[in-house]
């Protein structure tokens, strides 16, 4: 089976596992018992006389069992843009990169401004049966950063937290805003870090690299003026902000400092950022052309500190896919934003590969942190939780080659890249949607 929903609901055995389970630091052998929808029992002891006779066994091989990932930045380009992805081909692709859980940002056609677009995903995606989907609502009306949208009625409606997805929230006063009525209803603010005005016309990171491309440059300072300005923000009215893909030094020292003083600050950052650098344009590779853009090795060492420190809260996979028409052009006029969903969990373990990072403190970032950073039921082993499981190899090596790759599009940054890291198998609500033979 291959993304393909299977296998009717009842009791299913998971045995010879590795059960790692980083909201509770446990990683030891083990086995996990899933009744219909949700986790039974698992642990060290269980069916250590044998499996009862009416249980389905899944023989784990010693691989690791987990919660399933959860991915919370993710744009699916449906309704509007499904030439590029849909919830189908998007869901195939997160059942195949271990995801049971990810968030749709706004940016759609229509723009989730308004309660029906939520229902509409949230109907789709239940219809599909593959990887849960949860929508970001915008926090301006058409993201056009003047009017607040109806938060509260998107929140209601569904809606986990609120961004204007690739566009920054730039003006401050509407910001502010925004921060003072979320806060009131404890919801949460995401911000694309980037003020427009000096990213404008930009290709990719200002620096020597950029000009011997002759590429104009998006300079370092347009993330980190935005990330200073709105932790002031959030320290003038009390509410909650959430920087998505932090690419900077002085960025992640900014929210560093922000925790310290206990505002209510967080961040995550993308695979890219911590695994590239700004020679992976090359010449002019429009697959390395990203949002933010890939920036010099001393930010991506920041970042990797940023993650092994706790200053970074989540890893998302920040899948943007774009059709060929989009990526095949020059470099300055190409679409910024490449495919990330079967490569979150194989490029995030190259920490655990080269002994940088435990393998709980690794799937932290993929499971229980972004499910926190969002209040989501989610990325843990719980007994009456979800069966949302992930089985992988974290040894098994293989070539990202995007043509293969479940993805409608094949925009991935990491294209030709070696990695370990092989899922087997992903369970959503105990059902088995995404197998993998040997």
């Amino acid at each position: 089976m291959a993304g393909k929903p299977s296998e009717s609901l009842g009791r299913v055995a998971y045995v010879n596992a590795r059960l790692v389970d980083p909201a509770s630091g446990l990683d030891a052998p083990g086995a996990l018992l899933t009744e219909g929808e949700v986790i039974a029992d698992f642990g060290a002891g269980l069916f250590s006389e044998g499996v009862p006779e009416g249980i389905k066994v899944v023989d784990c091989g010693g691989h690791c069992l987990i919660p399933g990932l959860v991915d919370i930045r993710v744009q699916l380009r449906e309704p509007g843009e499904e030439h590029k992805g849909t919830l189908a081909s998007g869901g195939r692709a997160a059942t195949a990169g271990g995801i049971t859980t990810m968030v749709c940002l706004p940016n759609t056609v229509p723009v989730i401004d308004d309660m029906s677009v939520v229902e509409f995903i949230a109907r789709r995606a239940r219809l599909l049966g593959l990887t849960k989907v949860y929508c970001y609502g915008a926090v301006t009306k058409g993201l056009e950063g003047r009017a607040l949208a109806e938060m509260g009625m998107l929140a209601e409606a569904g809606a986990v937290a609120f961004t204007d997805g690739v566009k920054a929230v730039g003006d401050a006063q509407v910001m502010r805003r925004a921060l003072s009525y979320a806060g009131t209803y404890r919801l949460l603010i995401v911000q694309h870090p980037e003020e427009s005005s000096l990213a404008e016309d930009g290709a990719m990171n200002a620096g020597e690299t950029a000009t011997r491309l002759g590429l104009q440059g998006i300079p370092r300072a347009a993330e980190i003026i935005i990330v200073e300005r709105d932790i002031r923000l959030v320290e003038m009215t009390g509410g909650r902000i959430h920087f998505a893909h932090v690419s900077t030094a002085e960025a992640i020292e900014a929210v560093a400092r922000a925790k310290t003083r206990g505002l209510n600050v967080t961040c995550d950052t993308a695979p890219p950022y911590f695994a590239l650098n700004e020679t992976a344009v090359g010449d002019y590779r429009t697959f390395a052309k990203l949002s933010p853009p890939l920036r010099a090795e001393a930010d991506r060492q920041a970042v990797v500190d940023g993650l092994k420190n706790g200053t970074i809260d989540a890893i998302a996979s920040d899948h943007a896919p774009h059709d060929e028409d989009a990526k095949r052009l020059p470099f300055a006029q190409a679409a910024c934003g490449g495919i990330g969903l079967e490569t979150l969990l194989p490029v995030s373990l190259e920490f655990y590969q080269n002994g940088q990072m435990s393998l709980t403190d690794v799937l932290r970032l993929l499971t229980c942190g972004p499910a926190d950073v969002l209040g989501l039921s989610a990325g843990r082993l719980e007994k009456g939780l979800p069966a949302d499981l992930t089985l992988f190899d974290p040894d098994r090596a293989w070539k990202v080659v995007a043509d293969d790759l479940l993805s409608k599009s094949k925009n991935s940054p990491f294209d030709g890249r070696p990695v370990q890291g092989r899922v087997l198998r992903t369970v959503v609500d105990g059902r088995a949607v995404y197998g993998r033979e040997g």
